[in-house]
């Protein structure tokens, strides 16, 4: 919890998360993504026991949220922060340096005052991280995704892409062509494209999903999930999948984050991806602008 909010995905088991990433790595999946904010450090801190300085592993994590005395969660993208948040984040991730350093969804604002950009630089010469980029905004990533390509400033952009929201499908083209690497965030959309829900699905007070995934989104969104599980049958996909196949299908895209608290979920999210052949990429484009755009507009005011 950050105050009263809730930043987590509900109860937690050390020893599953532990095997889950396990599970992982013996499935081939080599780079693992986190934020020095998720469980307050103690999601670097498993990763770090799991992997340490392992050579063949890559691991992204973010910075610029931090708890305030009173526990909220604040925005900080201060030099001396970013650098002293730096230095905790290796020590718990037990490496010598962090091979993609993201800002944290930082806005248009934080980047054009500069010192965050001086910030990552220093730390790139310094050798504590290889590259750096920046975690963009879940609904609106064009204006820093713009400013970042336009200045030539990082390597790399995270983003939300997925079959219900395809808001950054514009930019992806030219952050290729403009030379950065791309990943891919939330492609099941919070566990929406498994199919694993209901209108009357609920969850704990401490998953952020309580408050972004509340009655009314849920009966929004499920029944215009039905018009593309079809596309899971044609191609036997589970819809998992589907969800995921959609995402790396995409040419421009370096690699996709879908996040597991489990071993059973390391597996689902790493069988049966297949390349979506264009024109099911195009039904899909036609129901993001005939039904998800929709569905897209009340999440993004739900947070």
């Amino acid at each position: 919890m950050a105050g009263t909010l809730p930043i987590g995905w509900g109860e937690v088991d050390d020893t599953q998360s532990e095997q889950a990433l396990r599970k992982a790595y013996d499935r081939g999946i080599t780079l693992y993504d986190t934020a020095d904010v998720y469980g307050h450090g103690h999601s670097e801190e498993l990763i770090g026991r799991v992997f340490s300085n392992q050579s063949d592993v890559i691991i992204a994590t973010k910075v610029g949220h931090r708890q305030g005395s009173d526990g909220s969660l604040l925005l900080d993208y201060s030099k001396d922060y970013i650098s002293q948040a730096c230095e905790a984040s290796l020590k718990r991730l037990r490496r010598d340096s962090i091979d993609v350093y993201q800002l944290h969804s930082a806005r248009l604002q934080h980047i054009e005052q500069g010192e965050c950009i001086e910030a990552m630089e220093t730390l790139k010469q310094k050798g504590m991280i290889r590259y750096w980029g920046l975690s963009l905004n879940t609904f609106h990533p064009a204006p820093e995704a713009e400013h970042m390509m336009r200045h030539g400033l990082g390597s790399g952009f995270q983003l939300v892409l997925n079959i219900l929201n395809q808001r950054a499908l514009p930019l992806l083209r030219k952050m290729q062509e403009t030379g950065y690497g791309i990943i891919v965030r939330m492609p099941l959309q919070f566990g929406l494209l498994t199919g694993k829900f209901t209108t009357g699905s609920t969850f704990d007070k401490n998953d952020h999903r309580v408050f972004r995934l509340p009655p009314d989104v849920l009966s929004s969104t499920l029944p215009t999930l039905e018009k593309i599980w079809p596309l899971a049958d044609r191609n036997r996909l589970t819809k998992t999948s589907l969800a995921l196949s959609y995402c790396t299908s995409f040419k421009e895209v370096s690699t996709v984050i879908p996040g597991m608290k489990t071993s059973e979920q390391a597996v689902a999210n790493t069988t049966g991806i297949i390349d979506l052949p264009e024109e099911e990429r195009e039904i899909l484009a036609s129901l993001f602008d005939s039904d998800f755009r929709t569905v897209v507009d009340l999440m993004e005011k739900k947070g």
